[in-house]
């Protein structure tokens, strides 16, 4: 048991396998077909879905109940999806934060890293490579990709405000959400 806790990276590696893990098992038709069930909360369950949205195991359901939910109007329910993705975001952000940061500062600090790290600079200009992460982060964020890589990178490798990411996260999400419901409502 010691040796696993000793793996220089373990909440990485854990969040891997939990990721890997959860795909799998919620795309499987049968737990999508069980969870459908929420649409009878109307959009209280878009909210719901909004939140599940930015968890990269938990986005086939929410694509499924953003595809078979019954809702009035677009725009709405794609506000309320953004929100919920918003408040799932921060969860992430806050978690990656707070215990994940000694691991990104020894990621750092090896030697595979600082040599990419040199390569990139040395190729890529800085403000070119910002605006490269961000929109990078923003198509992962928008798309039904997990949004804990998206997510990660912002709180690992920038230092931005939680108003700027609660404003970006917002936007991304709603206009992803309101994609996938407008594509499939056609």
């Amino acid at each position: 048991m010691k040796r696993l806790f000793k793996f220089k990276y373990p909440k990485l590696a854990i969040l891997l396998i939990i990721i890997l893990f959860s795909y799998i098992l919620f795309s499987n038709g049968i737990v999508q077909e069980s969870l459908s069930n929420l649409g009878d909360f109307g959009y209280i369950s878009i909210f719901i879905a909004g939140i599940l949205f930015s968890f990269g195991f938990t986005a086939p359901i929410s694509i499924g109940l953003f595809i078979t939910l019954p809702f009035e109007n677009i725009l709405v329910a794609s506000i309320l999806g953004g929100l919920g993705a918003m408040i799932g975001d921060m969860l992430i952000f806050y978690t990656i934060r707070i215990s994940f940061m000694k691991e990104f500062e020894s990621l750092k600090n090896t030697r595979i890293f600082k040599s990419i790290i040199i390569e990139i600079e040395k190729d890529i200009n800085k403000k070119i490579r910002n605006y490269l992460l961000y929109i990078f982060m923003g198509i992962v964020i928008a798309s039904p990709l997990p949004d804990e890589i998206g997510v990660t990178m912002l709180a690992g490798l920038t230092k931005i405000k939680q108003k700027y990411l609660i404003l970006i996260s917002f936007i991304l999400n709603t206009i992803g959400i309101f994609l996938i419901i407008y594509i499939f409502n056609i």
